[in-house]
C-alpha cells in the first residue's frame, strides 16, 4: 500500500484534435500548451486547468464541435 496520494487525473478523452479557431482540443478542451505541460504540472496547476474547462466545453458545444463525454474527476 502506498502513502503517495493519487495525482489529479488527466481530462483526456482520446479525441485528440485541435480546433484551429479556438485553439482548444476538441476532446478535452485544453490548449496545446496545457496538454504538453500536464505531465510535469503539480496538482494545483492541474486543478486550475480543470477549472478552466467547463466554459471552454460550453463554447465548443455552442459551435457544434465538442461531443466527447465529460470525464469524471
Amino acid at each position: 500500500m502506498s502513502d503517495t496520494p493519487a495525482r489529479v487525473a488527466s481530462p483526456c478523452t482520446n479525441v485528440c484534435r485541435m480546433h484551429e479557431a479556438s485553439g482548444f482540443c476538441e476532446g478535452c478542451a485544453r490548449t496545446i500548451a496545457e496538454i504538453a505541460a500536464w505531465s510535469r504540472a503539480d496538482d494545483a496547476s492541474r486543478l486550475a486547468i480543470l477549472a478552466a474547462l467547463p466554459p471552454r466545453r460550453a463554447l465548443l458545444v455552442e459551435q457544434g464541435i465538442y461531443t466527447a463525454a465529460e470525464p469524471s474527476i
